[in-house]
Formats: structure tokens, C-alpha cells, sequence
């Protein structure tokens, strides 16, 4: 087995294809959302769709495709997925909206002048997503996990 069989292997590409894609849209549709560019959206988790929901969304529809719906592969992309999902919409999402209230608050301790500027330095505030970027991300990397198999298998 050699590194080039991945790029025949219809699981491995959807998995890389919806991510990297999920990753590139999220920069225009941050633009079309709030009319800025934000190009550090396509290193950055958080936005518009989610990528870790479509990734992990495009491996479980994958190996469904694959190997099996009724397959225990399938069953643990399935488990993972759904772990992914709940951790971008929930863990993450709770401790993004945390870090927002936090930069508020050292934001007004430097308006007070309790904080020097050197003692500060701030929380990333996007690190998850809404309910609507997961579910965006899920049905994107079902689509492309979808069009991977008609242009590899079914074709």
C-alpha cells in the first residue's frame, strides 16, 4: 500500500474535499453575512459552515456509502459525528460566548485604568458555531461525500 492509494479512496477524499471546501466558503459567506473579509477564517474553527460538522459529517455518509449502513465502522463515524456536532454547538460554542464576556470585562478594566495594556491580552471569541452552521455543515459534507461516490463509484 502506498501514500497515492488515499487519492483513490473515496472516504479519504470526501473527508479532505468537505473540509477544505467548508474552509474556503466560510471566507464569502462571512463577506455576504456581514460584508467584510475575513481571511483568517480559513485556518480559524467557528463561521459558516461548520467544517468540523462537514468533515466528520462527509467520513460517516462515506463509509455508509462504502462499506455499509449496518457496518460498525459506520456506527463509530456515526458516534463521532454526532460527538463533533454537539462539541462545535455546545462545549465550544458556551466557551467562545465566555470568552466574549471576558474580553468585555477586561475591556472595560482598561477603560478604568485597573489593566495596563501590557498586562492584557485577549480570549478568541468564534472558536464554535451556531445551531445553523452545524446543521449547514452537515448537510455540506453529506452533498460532497455524495458527489465524491457518483464521480468515483457510480459513474
Amino acid at each position: 500500500m502506498n501514500f497515492l492509494s488515499f487519492f483513490t479512496n473515496p472516504v479519504g477524499i470526501s473527508t479532505m474535499l468537505s473540509w477544505i471546501l467548508a474552509q474556503l466558503i466560510k471566507v464569502p459567506v462571512e463577506y455576504l453575512r456581514y460584508k467584510r473579509w475575513d481571511w483568517a477564517l480559513l485556518l480559524n474553527a467557528g463561521g459558516m459552515p461548520s467544517s468540523h460538522s462537514a468533515l466528520m459529517t462527509a467520513v460517516a455518509t462515506s463509509i455508509g456509502l462504502n462499506v455499509g449502513w449496518d457496518s460498525p465502522m459506520f456506527a463509530l463515524a456515526l458516534a463521532i459525528a454526532g460527538i463533533v456536532v454537539y462539541d462545535a454547538t455546545g462545549v465550544r460554542r458556551q466557551a467562545g460566548l465566555h470568552a466574549e464576556r471576558i474580553n468585555q470585562i477586561v475591556r472595560e478594566l482598561l477603560h478604568l485604568k485597573k489593566l495596563e495594556e501590557d498586562q492584557v491580552s485577549y480570549l478568541r471569541e468564534i472558536i464554535g458555531h451556531t445551531p445553523g452552521e452545524a446543521v449547514a455543515g452537515v448537510f455540506f459534507g453529506t452533498l460532497i461525500a455524495l458527489m465524491v461516490q457518483w464521480i468515483m463509484v457510480w459513474r
